[in-house]
């Protein structure tokens, strides 16, 4: 079948094999499959993964042991857990110490014709909603992870630092629980698609007044958090959204001396994502599409996704 493989460097091949079907997994035919940073940082040695590449998918279900599963159209949460140990046990297999993770950490990824998950990863997607909103899933249930790990009272001031995919995903999501959130970038293309609803965009970050009670890293720099720290009042909360392959020194002395929490945040359920999709379908999630490629384009299409403007590159599976 044809893949991009990452193995020190990126190739497109025709010749990778197919994935096996095994008990309790689908083998999915995938339509569409977006590059985020999280590969770009794999590209620079994050987590040492070799394989193919993508973890941002909607695809049809192609074999399965489970026949009801078979023709769906699906969209799959990308950590392949055990499912049988404390972690599991509690919802959380997202930490399970012994996943798998798709196109991240030992688990072929969907930049290819077809790729492999457990069936308890699916979920069947709507009629009502596009390919082109369900292949964002992954990135909008990892901003919606934020409302679940800190629950608001929707009167906190709120600063999200960084433009890119991520940055405005977590915005809206932000948005639809708080009055008061302002998105920080330095593209000006980027923070004119950002606007929905009453959201604020800054382009200069001296602009923004320090104290706010809540501020997301969404930078994807190894300086990101010092911003935040900067930014966040004492006892606010800072949360951090970037994984990023390297870290410069950083002086966390704030942290202390204010005494601020730092939330790290990860990958968000997909019924959550899903539901905002539902809730809010006048969220502009297409605006978030820069463009569509090939699989065999695959220096192009990653070469675009690392341009200043560039948010969402996506693989069309049916393109030739």
């Amino acid at each position: 079948m044809r893949a991009i493989v990452f193995d020190q460097e990126l190739r497109y091949g025709t010749d990778y094999p197919l994935p096996e079907t095994k008990p309790g997994w689908a083998r999915i035919k995938v339509r569409l499959a977006g590059i985020c940073r999280t590969d770009l940082e794999i590209m620079k040695g994050y987590m040492g993964f070799t394989g193919i590449m993508g973890h941002e998918f909607v695809g049809v279900v192609d074999r399965c042991d489970d026949a009801a599963w078979i023709g769906r159209r699906v969209v799959g949460e990308i950590n392949a857990a055990c499912g049988n140990c404390a972690w599991c046990d509690r919802g959380l297999g997202r930490h399970c110490p012994n996943r798998t993770t798709l196109g991240i950490d030992r688990l072929d990824g969907c930049m290819a014709d077809f790729c492999m998950l457990p069936t308890a990863n699916l979920f069947p997607v709507s009629e009502t909603i596009s390919d082109e909103r369900a292949v964002l899933t992954e990135p909008l249930s990892a901003a919606c992870e934020i409302l679940e790990q800190l629950p608001l009272s929707g009167t906190e001031r709120i600063v999200v630092l960084g433009d890119g995919r991520l940055g405005i995903l977590c915005a809206w999501a932000l948005a639809t629980a708080a009055a008061d959130v302002t998105i920080v970038g330095h593209h000006p293309e980027k923070l004119d698609l950002a606007r929905w609803r009453h959201i604020k965009t800054v382009l200069h970050e001296e602009e923004i007044e320090s104290g706010a009670d809540i501020v997301i890293d969404a930078t994807g720099s190894g300086q990101g958090i010092a911003r935040a720290m900067s930014l966040c009042r004492p006892r606010g909360t800072i949360v951090l959204k970037s994984t990023i392959a390297l870290q410069g020194d950083i002086n966390l002395s704030p942290i202390v001396i204010h005494e601020q929490t730092v939330l790290g945040s990860r990958c968000g359920r997909f019924g959550d994502g899903m539901a905002m999709m539902r809730d809010f379908p006048d969220m502009p999630l297409e605006k978030l599409i820069t463009g569509r490629y090939a699989l065999r384009d695959a220096e192009k299409a990653f070469e675009r996704a690392q341009q200043r403007d560039a948010l969402k590159v996506l693989f069309d599976l049916e393109m030739a």
